[in-house]
């Protein structure tokens, strides 16, 4: 009987414990014993950092693809089903070439320890080395130098910003974090910074110089900006005009700019750029619901309905800045729909929407280790927003329908105003979400 893609991936899982386990060298054996597939890679392009690297990724695809190039394309997690971490040439990987290269990898692996993010990195090199492309976008997994994704040369490397995430895995120390994040800097490959806190710019110029590797900083040798409707890219020798990015918020501003600095590396042309800011799709990024039956129920209420998977202080700060943006163009009590890993800073996460958002609803994740929903009412209560909590996402999007009516109406005394509910905290919820 043929093995099934979800066959094949559950037997992976159960070769090593869910711990991870940060190193090279399990994933390095296999791919030997495979042909090292990862030194058969179109040009690759390496992206790291704590926030803004799968957005980074799409609008550095978006302007290849516009190039007339085809892009093999490395990602994670997925938002609703496995392939779409493996993009061969511009398509989703086949069940048939995932069931094959996996396969093959736990026959390489003959049984012996390897993580699931280890196996399915070296899966995705050996499909990319067995098809044709103009480029190899990867994407870090968690840190960089111990990354599984990291033993591969790249042509040059893009790094956004450097923050607190994952601090069981990489610690409480931003130059700890950084110098983990500069690990992906290999000599003479040029290396564009997304913008930075000062200590962790410090630390990555210092490993780019061990590296003997150019480094170009943001807001030192190139920046973006909005300006009349436009964005504007300016470096040491370029100043160039483009439409907005497709992507919403301020911080897809810098995430834009950082991949254009790629892309005029790459000699793509301003035209190409162009088409590709426009057309850039990331889902669950600041993504407004139209579609579905949660898109539905809002609609329906007359509610705007978005979604974001970020999970960490430093990205909800940026969620928190496009939600106030979009309050100074329309009034509408704010709700979040919240579910998050336990694991995470919830305390940082909710700070950010502090006399901005009305209330939260918690949600559990199915499937993972997510804080209770009674947790999240309670934080949410001491930081002066109502707090609740929700069974399942449909009754979380009715009570916040009909807490956001009863709030508005309080304030104005007037016709209750339909609200805009966030659901946010995590992309394993963001998933779950766009399921349905």
């Amino acid at each position: 009987m043929t093995e099934t893609v979800e066959q094949a991936l559950a037997t992976l899982r159960a070769l090593h414990p869910k711990k991870i386990d940060l190193g090279l060298e399990r994933i390095q054996s296999v791919l030997d014993k495979l042909g090292n597939p990862e030194t058969k890679l179109p040009p690759i392009i390496h992206v790291a950092g704590t926030n803004g690297k799968g957005s980074t990724l799409a609008f550095i695809r978006a302007i290849a693809e516009a190039s007339g190039l085809k892009a093999h394309v490395y990602t994670s997690p997925h938002l609703v089903r496995f392939h779409e971490r493996i993009v061969l040439a511009g398509n989703e990987i086949t069940d048939d070439k995932l069931v094959d290269v996996l396969a093959r990898v736990r026959k390489a692996n003959a049984g012996a320890p390897l993580s699931f993010f280890e196996a399915t990195t070296a899966a995705a090199y050996l499909a990319f080395s067995e098809s044709s492309a103009d480029v190899a976008l990867i994407e870090v997994g968690l840190g960089g130098r111990y990354d599984a994704t990291n033993v591969i040369t790249p042509d040059c490397c893009a790094i956004t910003p450097v923050d607190f995430d994952h601090a069981e895995f990489l610690g409480r120390d931003l130059a700890g974090i950084a110098k983990e994040k500069a690990g992906i800097i290999k000599p003479h490959a040029p290396v564009f910074c997304g913008p930075q806190l000062a200590t962790s710019r410090d630390v990555l110029e210092s490993e780019a110089q061990k590296s003997r590797a150019v480094i170009k900083f943001w807001n030192e040798d190139f920046r973006a900006y909005r300006q009349h409707g436009r964005l504007v890219y300016e470096s040491q020798d370029t100043l160039s005009d483009f439409p907005l990015p497709a992507l919403r918020g301020e911080h897809q501003i810098s995430n834009a700019g950082l991949a254009i600095a790629v892309a005029k590396h790459m000699k793509w042309t301003d035209v190409d750029i162009a088409t590709g800011l426009k057309h850039a799709f990331w889902p669950a990024r600041m993504q407004n619901l139209t579609q579905g039956i949660y898109a539905e129920m809002a609609r329906q209420a007359g509610a705007e309905l978005w979604l974001d998977g970020g999970h960490n202080p430093h990205a909800a700060r940026a969620v928190a800045n496009t939600m106030a943006e979009l309050e100074q163009v329309t009034e509408r009590p704010l709700i979040l729909i919240t579910g998050i890993l336990a694991n995470k800073d919830i305390g940082g996460f909710l700070d950010a929407f502090e006399g901005l958002a009305s209330a939260v609803i918690g949600v559990s994740i199915p499937d993972h280790e997510s804080l209770a929903p009674e947790t999240l009412r309670e934080l949410a209560l001491s930081r002066n927003m109502d707090g609740f909590v929700a069974s399942d996402i449909s009754s979380a999007i009715n009570k916040a329908i009909e807490f956001g009516g009863t709030v508005s109406s309080d304030l104005s005394g007037l016709t209750p105003i339909p609200p805009r509910i966030l659901i946010c905290g995590s992309l394993y919820l963001a998933g779950e979400v766009l399921k349905g």
